[in-house]
C-alpha cells in the first residue's frame, strides 16, 4: 500500500462505545457537531470552540438523527420511533454561565412525531422526513410531512413502500444501520438546499441520472432516495413520480456500509459523474454512463471491484473515498483508480475487473486506527483536508491529511499506467466527437418537432378562441350526390376541409367526421347510432382544400335529418412516430380535438327530382268522359266501395309575396319558380345538393320527386290572397304533398328552416299592422293551450283526436310569414 503522512488531534473524550446504537459523528447548525455513542445520549460539540455545548437525554437508544432543511430541527431515531428536538433551545441563553458546563436536556415522549417499530435510518428531502424501518416481513420507506408550527405535533404520514426480506442466508446483519441517501439531476441541489448541502445529498450528472432512473424521473427533476440494506441491495425510489415504487438498483451480496458519489473527472465540477456503494466486506461498484451507441442511447456501466476489508465505516469528498477497517483508516483516490482501471479502459477492463476485483483499486494508509464513525470531509483554501473521527473508545478526534498526500500517489503511479492513459484519452476524445455528431443530429430533429409543435400551438389557439357563431379559418362544406353501386343506391357526402389560416397542418392532424341521425325508425328502438369516420391528413398548407367522400344513408332509409359533426384530432403519438417517442405517453393527454362546424343534410338535400306530370288533355267528346267515369267506378265496386289510392298528407308555408321578392332580389312578377329553384339549390345548413337540372311545368310551378324512403312526393308553390284584419295580402304557399307521413313532416320542416334563414339574411324593416299581429298571436296562444292542455290530461285519455285536429289546423292555416 501507498502510505502518507497525516496528523490526528484528540479534542474530546466521551467514554466507550455502547452496544445497543449507532456511533454517529455528523454535521449541525455552523460549526456544531452531533456525536451518538451508541448509547442514549446526543451531544452538541462546537468545533469552533472545541467545546461541549449540550447533551440530549432520549428515552432509548440512538439509532440515526438528521437535522431539517432549514436547520431548525434534529429529528433522532430510536427503536420506538422518531423524536424531534427545535436547535435553538440547544443554544446557550446570555446569561448561562460558560464554566457551568454543557446545557442537559431531556426528550420525552411529548416530542415523538412519528411512531414507528426498529427505525434503522432517517432522511430530509425538503419538508420530507422518510424513515427505514424492518418489519417482520419487509424492509418499509415512510414518507412523512414534517410540522413546521411546532416541534411536538405528529408528522402526517404520506406514503408507505416496501420491500419484501429476502432469505435468511442471504440477508445478512439485519441489525445493522441502513444507508439513506438522495440524489438529483445536475445542479438542481445547489438550487434549492442550504449554501453546505448534507452529505447523504448529491447532485448526479444528468445523463448518468437519466440512465439509472428513466426518462421520467430525468423530466421531471424528481429526487431520487437509494436505499442500501444489510442484505446488499441497493435500491431507489423516484419521490415525485405517481405510481413509483422500491425497485432494485444492483445488489453488493454484502451489506451495504456507504453510498456515495464522486466527480471522477475534471468535467465533472459540480455534479458527480460516479455513484458508489461500499459492502461490509470491501466488495465495491462503481457506476458511470456508459458509452453512446451511434444513435445517441446507451445505459449504465456498472463496474465492480474489491477493497480490504472489512469496511466499519466511510466518507468522501469529491473525487476521494476515506473509510476505516478497525485497524487502519485508508483513503481511495477514484481520480487515480479511473484513470488506470476504472472508468478509461472501454468494456473490455470491465469484465476484466469483474473477473479479478482486487485490481480496481490501490488504497493509501492514513496510519489511524480504532475509526468508528467518520464526519464529512471538510477542505481548506490551501487544500488540506480534515476529518473528524469517532474512535472505538469515545474520542473524537481531528484528522488533517497534508496537500502534498494525492500527489505523491500520483507521482508513484506506473509508467505503463500513464500510457494507457494518454491512450483513454485519445480514445474518449474520438467518443465525445462522434458524440457531438450524433447530437447535433438529434437537435436539428428536436427544432424541426419544435416548430411543428409551434404551428399546432397556433392553430390550436385560432380554431379555440372563436364562438359558434363566428366562421372558423378551417372549416368544412359539403355537397351530397345520389349515386348506384352493385345496384343500390346511396346519397354520399363530399365534405370539403378548407384552410383559410396562415398555418400549416402537417403530420399527426386527423379529420373526424361523424354522421348522426336525429331521428329513428320505431322498429330500430328509438335510438340513433352514430358513425366516425377519420382522414389522416399530410402536408396542408394555407389556402389548400381536400376533399372525401363518405355515404349518409342508403335507398330507403328515412332518417333524417342527419348532422355531420366535423372536428380536427392531433395525436401526438402519430406526430413523433413510434420510433421517437421513446417513453409511453397517455393517451388521454396526448391526444385532443378541436371542433370546426357542424353541417346538416334534410329532406329537400335527399329529394330525388323526376318529370313532373303532363297536363290533362281537355276533350270534347263525351264519349270519353263517359268511359273514364265508368271505369271508376267499376274499380270502386271491385275494392268493395274503398278508394284504391292510398291515402295523401299534406302541409303548407305561406310568406309573404313582397317579403321574397325583396329577399330574393327578383323582379316584379312571380316568384313561384324562383321560389322553388332557390329552395331546392340552396345550401342550407352549409350543404348543397349536385343537381343537373330542376324540372317544372313552367306554368303551375309544380316539383315531383322521390323522398329517401321510396314515396312519390309533389312540392306546389301558388300565389294566394289572404284576407286580413286591414287589408288583403297576396302570399306565396308552398305546399307538400305525399302519401308518406314521414317525408310530409320532413320536407316540411327543411321548408322552415330555409325560409327562416333567407328572413334572417334579409333582415326585413318592414312594418306589420298591430291588428294582423295580435290576431295572429291569439290564434297561436290557442293552439298553444289546446296542445298544453292535450299532453297535460294524457293521450292515453281519450286527448289524441284533440292532438290530431290542432296538428291538422297548423297544417292547413300556418301563419303567415310576414
Amino acid at each position: 500500500m501507498m502510505e502518507g503522512r497525516c496528523a490526528a488531534e484528540s479534542w474530546a473524550e466521551f467514554g466507550l462505545l455502547g452496544k445497543s446504537g449507532t456511533p454517529l459523528v455528523k454535521c449541525g447548525t455552523g460549526t456544531d457537531v452531533f456525536i451518538c455513542t451508541g448509547g442514549e445520549e446526543v451531544y452538541v460539540f462546537t468545533a469552533q470552540e472545541k467545546t461541549l455545548r449540550a447533551v440530549l437525554q432520549m428515552p432509548a437508544a440512538v439509532r440515526d438523527l438528521v437535522v431539517s432543511h432549514d436547520e431548525q430541527l434534529l429529528f433522532v431515531a430510536c427503536w420506538s420511533g422518531v423524536y424531534c428536538v427545535n436547535i435553538q433551545l440547544l443554544v446557550p441563553s446570555f446569561s448561562h454561565d460558560a464554566g457551568s458546563g454543557p446545557t442537559e436536556l431531556k426528550i420525552s415522549t411529548e416530542s415523538l412525531v412519528a411512531v414507528a417499530d426498529r427505525v434503522s435510518s432517517l432522511l430530509v428531502v425538503g419538508s420530507v422526513l422518510l424513515t427505514l424501518c424492518r418489519t417482520d416481513a419487509s424492509w418499509s420507506l415512510t414518507l412523512y410531512q414534517t410540522q413546521r408550527t411546532s416541534q411536538s405535533d405528529p408528522c402526517d404520514l404520506l406514503a408507505s413502500f416496501s420491500l419484501p426480506l429476502v432469505s435468511p442466508k442471504v440477508q445478512g446483519d439485519t441489525e445493522s444501520r441502513c444507508v439513506l441517501v438522495c440524489v438529483y439531476p445536475g445542479d438542481l441541489l445547489t438550487a434549492s438546499s442550504p449554501p453546505r448541502p448534507p452529505r447523504s445529498h448529491y447532485s448526479l450528472q444528468p445523463l448518468l441520472f437519466r440512465r439509472l432512473f428513466g426518462a421520467e424521473a430525468a423530466l421531471s427533476k424528481s429526487p431520487v432516495v437509494l436505499c442500501g440494506l444489510p442484505d446488499g441491495r441497493l435500491s431507489f425510489l423516484p419521490l415525485r413520480i405517481p405510481g413509483s415504487r422500491l425497485r432494485i438498483l444492483h445488489s453488493l451480496e454484502q451489506s451495504v456500509v456507504f453510498v456515495g458519489a464522486s466527480a471522477v473527472m475534471e468535467t465533472d465540477a459540480g455534479c458527480a459523474g460516479c455513484l458508489i456503494a461500499l459492502g461490509k466486506q470491501g466488495r465495491a461498484v462503481l457506476i458511470r454512463a456508459g458509452r453512446a451507441g451511434l444513435d445517441g442511447g446507451g445505459g449504465a456501466r456498472f463496474t465492480l471491484g474489491c477493497v480490504p476489508g472489512p469496511v466499519e465505516c466511510a466518507c468522501m469528498d469529491q473525487s476521494r473515498v476515506y473509510y476505516s477497517t478497525g485497524s487502519d483508516l485508508l483513503m481511495v483516490d477514484l481520480w487515480d483508480g479511473s484513470s488506470g482501471t476504472v472508468g478509461r479502459q472501454g468494456d473490455m477492463v470491465d469484465e476484466a475487473s469483474r473477473s479479478n476485483p482486487a485490481a480496481l483499486v490501490t488504497p493509501i494508509s492514513l496510519n489511524v486506527s480504532g475509526v468508528a464513525a467518520l464526519h464529512q470531509p471538510t477542505c481548506s483554501s490551501a487544500g488540506e483536508v480534515q476529518l473528524l473521527s469517532l474512535s472505538v473508545r469515545g474520542r473524537l478526534q481531528s484528522i488533517r491529511l497534508p496537500v502534498g498526500t494525492q500527489e505523491d500517489g500520483l507521482s508513484k503511479r506506473p509508467s505503463s499506467q500513464v500510457g494507457r492513459s494518454v491512450g483513454d484519452i485519445l480514445s474518449a476524445i474520438g467518443d465525445i466527437c462522434e458524440r457531438a455528431s450524433v447530437l447535433k443530429t438529434i437537435i436539428r430533429s428536436k427544432n424541426q418537432i419544435l416548430k411543428q409543435l409551434n404551428q399546432v400551438m397556433n392553430i390550436s389557439f385560432l380554431l379555440s378562441n372563436r364562438s359558434e357563431s363566428d366562421l372558423k379559418p378551417v372549416r368544412c362544406r359539403g355537397s351530397v350526390r345520389w349515386s348506384r353501386l352493385l345496384q343500390r343506391d346511396s346519397l354520399n357526402l363530399t365534405c370539403v376541409l378548407e384552410n383559410l389560416s396562415p398555418f400549416v397542418l402537417e403530420r399527426g392532424w386527423t379529420l373526424s367526421v361523424t354522421v348522426l341521425p336525429l331521428s329513428c325508425p320505431l322498429e330500430a328502438g328509438g335510438e340513433a347510432s352514430s358513425m366516425n369516420y377519420s382522414f389522416p391528413l399530410g402536408a396542408f398548407g394555407p389556402g389548400e382544400s381536400v376533399e372525401v367522400s363518405l355515404p349518409v344513408a342508403a335507398a330507403g332509409d328515412a332518417s333524417f335529418p342527419v348532422t355531420v359533426t366535423c372536428s380536427l384530432l392531433f395525436s401526438l403519438w402519430r406526430f413523433l412516430g413510434q420510433e421517437e417517442a421513446t417513453a409511453p405517453l397517455d393517451l388521454q393527454s396526448a391526444c385532443f380535438s378541436l371542433p370546426l362546424n357542424t353541417l346538416t343534410v334534410d329532406w329537400l338535400h335527399a329529394l330525388r327530382l323526376s318529370d313532373p306530370p303532363a297536363p290533362a288533355r281537355s276533350s270534347s267528346n263525351l264519349a270519353d268522359l263517359l268511359q273514364g267515369f265508368i271505369s271508376s267506378r267499376q274499380l270502386q265496386c271491385r275494392g268493395g266501395g274503398q278508394a284504391s289510392r292510398p291515402e295523401e298528407y299534406s302541409a303548407r308555408v305561406r310568406v309573404s309575396s313582397e317579403l321574397l321578392r325583396d329577399a330574393l332580389g327578383l323582379a316584379p312578377g312571380s316568384p313561384r319558380v324562383s321560389l322553388l329553384e332557390w329552395l331546392l339549390s340552396e345550401g342550407c345548413g352549409g350543404v348543397k345538393t349536385e343537381r343537373k337540372g330542376i324540372k317544372t311545368d313552367g306554368s303551375s310551378s309544380v316539383i315531383c320527386g322521390s323522398a329517401p324512403d321510396n314515396a312519390a312526393v309533389k312540392l306546389t308553390a301558388e300565389e294566394v290572397n289572404v284576407e286580413e284584419k286591414t287589408k288583403p295580402l297576396v302570399t306565396m304557399e308552398v305546399q307538400v304533398k305525399s302519401s308518406s307521413v314521414a317525408a310530409v313532416c320532413g320536407l316540411h320542416y327543411a321548408l322552415l328552416r330555409r325560409i327562416q334563414t333567407l328572413l334572417q339574411k334579409a333582415g326585413s324593416s318592414r312594418t306589420v299592422p298591430t291588428a294582423d299581429l295580435r290576431l295572429a298571436l291569439q290564434q297561436a296562444e290557442e293552439q298553444r293551450g289546446q296542445v298544453w292542455e292535450a299532453s297535460s290530461v294524457g293521450v292515453s285519455s281519450g286527448q289524441t283526436p284533440l292532438l290530431l285536429r290542432v296538428y291538422q289546423q297548423l297544417r292547413d292555416g300556418p301563419l303567415l310569414m310576414l
